[in-house]
């Protein structure tokens, strides 16, 4: 085939993928024992992000962009008049070898649509992995995407050759996901979830008694939510979320803000863009519950369904209980500093490390780098004064948020004088 129809497709294969947001590179620990070709440890895989928070750093392309069903808010859908293109197997193991040689990619991304049958693709999907891995001795990052309705024996295959799989459930709620792709089955999501969980139990169990045992999956599975094409809210998502992360093992939960991209009755139109923040609020709100110990129904609840999008969800929390502050940070244990805005987990540590030799005070905190900014409304420390005083909670978040507008604003100003 020619370099320019391979080209072509490369361009219309790479530009549909950009929709599907879920291609973390991190998590996996295969290493290069066998003098092949490239690495895939948890310090090995390096991230490049576009401006919109989207991972560059791996070849992510589609196997096809034809598909056999005709969801309403994906851009392959059949009924919409796009470009079609398909890639052969032996096609793309090329161009991962070459650029991954060129130090362009340090691994693959492999979605598809869906053309003939789940099983179909899938195959073909698994084809590509073992060939890298077999053929080429790849010992790279490789995520395929994981196809509902797929049989367990290509799923157990896929888990054996690839780093981590996902399955994208696309739509937060099963009446959202019945509305706008009433072809699929929330089912067949859940049953490769589960499919996917059970084998790196197995995995995992396994290889405690028998060292040589395959790695099955070892970075994990992620799921991916469009947010905004069916109305739910941020409780609503949420809430799948934790649902997710409970009951299946999932490593990340992906939110991608929909895009009008064609007319369709059933979605919002063309101009109604989710907003970039709304997707922020949701991946911080994500990050409390992951690693500070939040319970999603702290941040979200049938009284508050809907995220802040002027302040982040640990300072829409604080400001909501007051009550719970301020805390005093030569005393408190880690749950309650997590709590504290303006406290990352890293000065979280640093705080109870130092606390261990003397009382800190604000310049001891200062100097750990605590966003004192916001952090002094909360807390109190071996000093007489206590900055919230007698303030109400929209006073405090009056005062971060002009203390946060001026620090910008003097900081663009510094920037636009180097230039003159």
């Amino acid at each position: 085939m020619s370099f320019e129809r391979t080209q072509e497709k490369l361009k219309i294969l790479a530009d549909a993928a950009k929709y599907d947001v879920s291609c973390s590179s991190s998590g996996s620990n295969r290493k290069n024992t066998n003098n092949g070709l490239g690495d895939a440890t948890g310090m090995g895989i390096c991230h490049s992000y576009t401006e919109d928070g989207r991972c560059v750093s791996l070849l992510k392309i589609l196997l096809t962009n034809h598909c056999i069903f005709d969801c309403a808010y994906c851009v392959t859908r059949k009924s919409n008049d796009i470009k079609r293109a398909a890639f052969k197997v032996q096609e793309v193991v090329d161009l991962t070898m070459n650029f991954y040689r060129r130090n362009y990619i340090e691994g693959l991304f492999l979605s598809s649509g869906i053309f003939k049958s789940a099983d179909y693709t899938m195959e073909r999907l698994v084809g590509v992995a073992k060939k890298l891995r077999v053929e080429e001795n790849f010992n790279g990052y490789i995520h395929l995407k994981s196809i509902p309705g797929a049989s367990d024996e290509l799923m157990r295959e896929a888990g054996l050759y690839a780093d981590r799989l996902s399955v994208n459930i696309e739509i937060p709620t099963k009446s959202g996901l019945k509305l706008l792709a009433p072809d699929k089955n929330h089912d067949d999501f859940i049953k490769l979830m589960v499919k996917v969980k059970n084998e790196i139990i197995q995995y995992k169990a396994e290889k405690k008694i028998i060292r040589s045992t395959p790695k099955y999956a070892p970075a994990g599975q992620s799921t991916q939510m469009i947010i905004g094409a069916s109305g739910e809210n941020d409780f609503q998502i949420m809430q799948t979320s934790n649902h997710f992360y409970k009951n299946y093992n999932l490593k990340r939960v992906y939110y991608s803000g929909y895009v009008p991209i064609s007319y369709d009755s059933r979605l919002p139109q063309i101009g109604t863009e989710v907003p970039m923040l709304r997707e922020n609020r949701l991946y911080q709100t994500d990050w409390l519950m992951r690693f500070y110990g939040f319970d999603v129904n702290e941040i979200l609840n049938v009284n508050h369904q809907h995220l802040d999008l002027d302040i982040d969800p640990k300072l829409s929390w604080a400001l909501r209980n007051l009550h719970c502050f301020p805390v005093d940070v030569n005393k408190a244990d880690k749950r309650m500093l997590a709590r504290i805005p303006g406290l990352g987990m890293k000065s979280v540590s640093k705080i109870i490390y130092a606390r261990r030799y003397r009382k800190l005070n604000w310049e001891h905190l200062k100097k750990i780098g605590v966003a004192l900014n916001r952090a002094r409304y909360f807390m109190i420390c071996d000093s007489n004064d206590f900055e919230r005083r007698d303030l109400t909670a929209s006073q405090i978040k009056n005062f971060i948020l002009q203390n946060s507008t001026s620090k910008y604003t003097k900081t663009l100003s510094n920037q636009l004088n180097l230039f003159g």
